[in-house]
């Protein structure tokens, strides 16, 4: 039987990313996880966390876990808050095929600016990022300052805690769809 170079790279990229979705956190421990995201993030950073305070409502997911070899996979849970209460929990899923190579988990906190932003992500059964709206990832300058063009977007996106190499950073195409817990 002949196997091409192409179903090979299928065949591992499904291996990576399968254990991915199999690891869904019960409701304690990601609630806890998602604190100390902020908590991490606020620490990063003094501008977002008053950009934090702002915000209509902020989505944290704490663990995103992204795996790929030319055809990858990512995962990961979180909730949206606001007022600093948890409304609603998501997951982040998305899929790609490309330059990619390696395995990653990070942290995402999405920071709705604007209400009607906000109202437009929660009215969706799935939000997809760079179709359902875009989302302007902060870049942190010295001191945790941020670059000011993002922050006068509606979608402010903050990614940190990188552990891992993975080649290939984006939110483009990432699923985001309400779950129960």
């Amino acid at each position: 039987m002949k196997v091409s170079t192409k179903s090979l790279l299928l065949l591992i990229s499904l291996c990576l990313c399968l254990p991915l979705t199999g690891h869904a956190a019960k409701k304690e421990i990601l609630d806890a996880r998602i604190e100390a995201a902020l908590e991490e993030l606020e620490a990063l950073s003094p501008a977002a966390r008053k950009l934090m305070e702002k915000a209509e409502g902020v989505l944290v997911f704490p663990n995103v876990k992204k795996a790929g070899m030319g055809v990858g996979g990512e995962f990961g849970e979180g909730a949206l808050l606001i007022d600093g209460e948890i409304q609603q929990y998501y997951n982040t899923v998305s899929a790609s095929f490309g330059l990619q190579l390696g395995v990653q988990v990070k942290r995402q906190v999405l920071l709705f600016l604007d209400k009607d932003a906000l109202r437009n992500f929660r009215k969706s059964k799935g939000f997809e990022i760079g179709v359902d709206g875009s989302v302007a990832v902060a870049n942190l300058g010295a001191g945790g300052e941020i670059e000011t063009k993002s922050i006068h977007q509606p979608v402010v996106a903050f990614i940190f805690g990188n552990k891992g190499l993975m080649y290939n950073l984006s939110l483009e195409g990432s699923k985001i769809s309400p779950i129960k817990k």
